[in-house]
């Protein structure tokens, strides 16, 4: 189901809040906003109130069988995936970027928000359908600049069947083939990454895959390993 309201500050807000009140919020609901004035994304940035984009989150309730709650970010992106990539026509294809970005080239085209509240994760995604944001440190794109937008109901609709699938798969076949599936919509293994880990100075490296826990696997310049568990990641060819 999906529920849509013309303007609210924040739907993974909206969402958190009604869990705290102790309302009725069902996996398989959205709630998506024509316009947010308060939107966030990860590391306390502002997420895009761009007429037409897509801007909903949902929930899920991990199970105890569940794997670890933090692979929904590789869940959400491979729905983000599935439902992108039919929009678009070959040499254009979107490609994900660790830890939950979707990509067109070197460019941003959605991002996933991920918010414990509880028992429950609320899951938000922002997808630049019509218009993409000016941002002073990455650049972005909008689906309009390659094809015409699709209707955002349509594709909220469409975003939510992919997920629902994914989940499914999420819960009953585990991080293994997931992580396949990721990587195979991802970058290309040694594609060079800016890493921003927290509390540390950036590391320029090759992309060398996912741990089997879903964590960012880097080769060093020395040959080493390093993997990444938490950072801020941009393809090292945004930096210059």
């Amino acid at each position: 189901m999906i529920r849509v309201v013309a303007e609210t500050g924040s739907t993974n807000s909206d969402l958190a809040e009604q869990l705290r009140r102790g309302g009725a919020v069902h996996e398989g609901q959205w709630l998506v906003a024509d316009r947010q004035v308060a939107g966030r994304g990860r590391q306390g940035r502002t997420w895009f109130d761009g007429s037409g984009n897509f801007m909903g989150s949902t929930i899920v309730r991990p199970h105890p069988r569940d794997p670890q709650p933090a692979s929904l970010a590789l869940t959400t992106g491979l729905a983000l995936y599935e439902a992108v990539a039919p929009l678009l026509s070959p040499p254009q294809v979107p490609m994900l970027k660790w830890p939950n970005d979707l990509m067109l080239g070197s460019a941003k085209l959605a991002g996933i928000l991920l918010e414990r509240e509880g028992d429950a994760i609320v899951v938000g995604v922002g997808v630049n359908l019509a218009a993409a944001p000016n941002l002073p440190d990455r650049e972005t794109v909008a689906l309009s600049a390659l094809a015409p937008a699709p209707d955002r109901d349509h594709f909220a609709n469409a975003l939510a069947a992919s997920f629902d699938r994914e989940l499914e798969r999420w819960r009953n076949y585990g991080l293994e083939p997931l992580i396949r599936r990721w990587e195979e919509a991802a970058h290309p293994v040694g594609t060079r990454l800016t890493v921003h880990p927290p509390g540390e100075e950036p590391i320029t490296a090759e992309f060398a895959g996912l741990t089997t826990e879903g964590a960012l696997s880097l080769r060093l310049a020395d040959g080493a390993r390093r993997v990444i568990h938490a950072g801020d990641v941009m393809l090292a060819i945004q930096e210059g």
